[in-house]
């Protein structure tokens, strides 16, 4: 392989790891070449809650992985040197019944023996953190302060300014239609606008990545993930202090909500956790969650509820990432994760390092591949 100041790289896909990958190659003096079917973050990305975390994440390696990757998102938007809503404050959540409130306690119990900075708190404090909060009844309550979040969108589109300042070439609404790796070992990568003969191709489209994968003869199982969130029209500041915010259900029959708040004003709202499965993208959906969101923050009433088409998010078929090169598609780097917006930062500066250079870091060993073949 050719050294990095030679290496042609292409990334397929503008999502935020994408991005993170095709930023740090650029810095790393890799004549990078960006293909995007759609704009950056168009998919998955765009519909993230962008919640920067490691609560719920299992097995160990996977949360330390996704507690490294925070640690690494301060230094990232500094390098990026713009606005990208980068916002922190943790993550407050509460439990309003008895069964909820031991599975919380459990769960701050098992993050603390790892070193996580999570506790429990009460509704006094609750009432402190954010005064415009009305909880009704809590049981339990928890709060994890080095949590936050991001504008996905924003990071993608500011990546691909960056590494056209730093030479590459970036191609938006140019689709993959193969890939071919030949004899001489090169790669050649077919696209709406034409082949580009590569030296690597780093496949980093989301849901994309399987339908590409299989160009070479890779299989890459996803499982069906849908999401649903909505918005809301730019309002006042409502959440003064967290990023993120667990809302347990009002009554029998419902999920939770999770709300956040960006810098523009517009609240987020979802529904159950990240994994439930949703499809309802409706104005009366949209209106439902909403109104419930209202029932703990009182100051939205009179706010507006925009509805958000349902989003497909990338979910490997185990649940950890897939991060590597493919043993039988050499010149082929894979790159797919369900917690992207967590861990583009640290997995851009990894897989950047490991195409530039040929080294492969430890840390990644348990998500590679070959767990699937």
């Amino acid at each position: 392989m050719p050294n990095s100041e030679n290496l042609k790289v292409t990334v397929v896909g503008a999502g935020i790891v994408g991005a993170a990958i095709a930023f740090h190659l650029s810095r790393l003096g890799v004549n990078v070449t960006v293909l995007e079917a759609e704009t950056p973050g168009a998919g998955a990305s765009g519909h993230s809650f962008a919640w920067i975390n490691s609560f719920g994440k299992e097995p160990r390696h996977y949360h330390d992985l996704n507690r490294r990757s925070m640690d690494t998102w301060d230094r990232f938007a500094r390098l990026l040197d713009a606005e990208v809503g980068l916002k922190w404050g943790g993550h407050l959540t509460w439990a309003s019944n008895e069964e909820q409130a031991e599975g919380l306690r459990k769960q701050v119990q098992r993050v603390q023996s790892w070193g996580y900075n999570a506790r429990m708190v009460d509704e006094k404090f609750i009432k402190s953190l954010e005064p415009g909060l009305e909880p009704d009844a809590v049981t339990a309550a928890a709060f994890t302060a080095n949590e936050g979040h991001v504008l996905p969108p924003r990071v993608s589109e500011i990546c691909m300014d960056r590494v056209r300042l730093n030479g590459g070439r970036v191609h938006m609404n140019r689709k993959v239609t193969g890939i071919q790796t030949t004899s001489g070992g090169a790669t050649i990568v077919e696209t709406t606008g034409g082949p580009i003969e590569c030296d690597v191709v780093a496949l980093c489209a989301g849901l994309g990545n399987t339908e590409l994968a299989a160009f070479v003869g890779i299989d890459l199982p996803q499982q069906v993930s849908p999401g649903v969130v909505i918005k809301t029209d730019p309002q006042p500041i409502i959440l003064r202090s967290v990023a993120a915010l667990y809302c347990p259900p009002i009554s029998d029959g419902q999920q939770e909500i999770h709300v956040r708040q960006d810098i523009d004003g517009v609240l987020m709202i979802g529904e159950g956790s990240q994994e439930s499965m949703a499809l309802d993208d409706s104005q009366s959906h949209a209106d439902d969650l909403l109104s419930r969101a209202t029932h703990y923050m009182p100051a939205l009433n009179g706010a507006r509820a925009i509805p958000v088409p349902v989003g497909y998010r990338p979910l490997p078929m185990d649940d950890l990432p897939v991060v590597g090169f493919a043993k039988q598609a050499p010149s082929v780097y894979v790159a797919l994760m369900h917690s992207g917006v967590t861990l583009a930062p640290l997995i851009g500066e990894l897989a950047a390092t490991e195409i530039a250079s040929g080294a492969k870091m430890d840390v990644l060993e348990p998500y590679r591949l070959e767990r699937f073949q």
